[in-house]
């Protein structure tokens, strides 16, 4: 489920998590391996990828939190598991287990570049509380399977627009819902959480979007079709492309397709869809981010950009290397590291009303 992210794990936290499996390992002695594993790194100074090492380690602990038979269900549950989830790599924005105290948008490829609007940063204690509430007291006796999917569709993607957590909601979000489906009696693993994370985030994403102007409702129909999959072993397809805004029918073949309708093309849904293909090239979900902090700010510090992304600083350069050297970005000035957006490369940044690839 970390693919939502752009996370990736090792090689190393392969081997040994199916040492884990296999029983020869516990998962403490799998999170201290992982633990030891990037000291040595460090102590060797050699190069370390600051996203694998966080994949390696919310892996982990992922697995230790999905083994153990406890749960309480309120928002100090929700809170523990982002701590529990990130703790070891916090970063200089995001706390582990602390709401976020300041107000977030979040650009979506999805809703072509716009924003779902997250609860204010004031509000959140109160909201999750409300909610939380709600749902203790509500009763799904007797619901017939699809009113038991509205129910839990509803209560989850509502406590996903919350956004408690500045950052690494889907994930915490993901979690607790395993968790809390399993208190129902429910055989949910993070198999489809992980095989579908892409299409779990932007199906919460379109559940949670209005733009009456353009006629785009919030819909729950992805959402259900995902949990319908998961719950009662439906066959639901699961494709990003038909949760675009911009996504007609009539996209899926395009020589028939005469009367102006855009067409969504996506190469893949696959797990590795947190990659998008602009003009041939794919860039990373941190590349991304850091182009669009080119496009809207060219004299950007490599330290603002680390702050703003959670990584560190060498992480950034390493990304802004890669960058440049495929001709997407430029270095200005020979004493200072400033990069702006090359608009002759590759890269030709596409602003909404434009085909999209992924």
């Amino acid at each position: 489920m970390q693919q939502v992210d752009g996370l990736k794990p090792s090689e190393y936290l392969l081997e040994t998590a199916k040492e884990n499996i296999e029983g020869k390992i516990t998962i403490d002695e799998v999170k201290y391996r992982i633990d030891s594993y990037y000291k040595q790194q460090q102590k060797k100074e050699q190069a370390v990828d600051d996203r694998t090492e966080e994949a390696d380690k919310v892996a982990a602990n992922i697995t230790e939190i999905l083994s153990e038979k406890t749960f309480v269900f309120n928002p100090a549950e929700l809170m523990n598991i982002h701590r529990r989830l990130f703790t070891g790599v916090e970063t200089i924005r995001v706390k582990t287990g602390k709401f976020r105290d300041y107000n977030i948008t979040k650009s979506e490829w999805v809703l072509d570049g716009n924003t779902v609007l997250y609860a204010s940063s004031d509000i959140i204690t109160a909201t999750l509380d409300y909610d939380f509430k709600e749902e203790k007291n509500f009763k799904y006796k007797g619901l017939s399977k699809q009113e038991i999917v509205e129910h839990i569709v509803k209560f989850i993607s509502g406590i996903w627009q919350i956004y408690p957590f500045g950052e690494r909601n889907t994930r915490t979000v993901a979690v607790f819902t395993i968790k809390y489906l399993q208190t129902f009696g429910f055989k949910v693993e993070n198999d489809i959480f992980a095989s579908h994370s892409w299409y779990f985030r932007n199906a919460l994403v379109r559940a949670n979007y209005n733009d009456y102007e353009h006629k785009i409702y919030a819909t729950p129909e992805f959402l259900m079709k995902f949990f319908g999959n998961l719950l009662f072993n439906e066959q639901n397809e699961l494709k990003n492309r038909y949760l675009h805004i911009g996504f007609n029918k009539q996209d899926l073949h395009p020589t028939g397709n005469s009367n102006g309708q855009k067409n969504i093309i996506v190469e893949k849904d696959s797990v590795n869809n947190e990659k998008f293909s602009v003009n041939k090239n794919k860039f990373s979900v941190n590349q991304e981010k850091i182009l669009e902090m080119i496009y809207n700010k060219p004299a950007i510090t490599v330290l603002e950009r680390a702050k703003s992304l959670m990584i560190s600083e060498r992480a950034v350069l390493k990304n802004l290397a890669k960058l440049k050297s495929l001709g997407i970005i430029a270095r200005e000035g020979a004493d200072k590291i400033l990069f702006k957006y090359n608009p002759q490369s590759a890269y030709q940044r596409k602003k909404s009303k434009e085909s999209f690839k992924s």
